[in-house]
């Protein structure tokens, strides 16, 4: 197992990894991802930014996370815990499905964290969506602190869970 910075080569495996976790979302239910998100360009400025990595194993990718230090428009109103500017954000967690409950996804945050704190990042921030109780429990389990709702109308009605853990 290996966690390393993206480059271009990789966007087609990753969005093939993404549109896997489409589909298996979509099959429980789960209307958190479509064709037109996570798409070509999120993860082409996520490269650009040095913000995508990618784990491997056995040489092939089956899985990412984008840790970044924009804070999107849709969560300048929350009132999160820390009061800093020093923080990181995590999007696009995947795990190819196949390989999923093997640990990976842990792997990945546990990378974040680290890198949080080695960078002195006061906090690091995400969201997860409402009807993904999966997402909530794994981040809940790790500590996450559970804030405001935000709203991402281009891909649902429902709200997504804001969460900051203080690193």
């Amino acid at each position: 197992m290996d966690i390393r910075k993206a480059k271009t080569e990789d966007i087609e495996a990753v969005l093939s990894i993404t549109k896997a976790c489409a589909i298996d979302l979509i099959s429980k239910g789960i209307y958190q991802w479509s064709e037109h998100y996570p798409n070509k360009k999120d993860f082409k400025n996520d490269i650009e930014n040095c913000w995508l990595y990618v784990v491997e194993n056995d040489n092939e990718i089956i899985g990412c996370i984008s840790i970044s230090t924009h804070m999107d428009q849709e969560y300048q109103s929350v009132k999160w815990l820390s009061k800093s500017n020093k923080n990181i954000y995590i999007h696009r967690l995947a795990v190819d499905p196949k390989s999923q409950s093997k640990g990976y996804a842990l792997q990945l945050m546990d990378f974040a964290e680290n890198y949080g704190k080695q960078n002195n990042y006061e906090s690091i921030r995400l969201d997860t969506f409402s009807k993904n109780l999966r997402n909530q429990r794994f981040y809940e389990r790790r500590g996450y602190i559970r804030l405001e709702n935000v709203y991402f109308l281009n891909q649902s009605q429902d709200p997504f869970y804001c969460y900051e853990l203080i690193l």
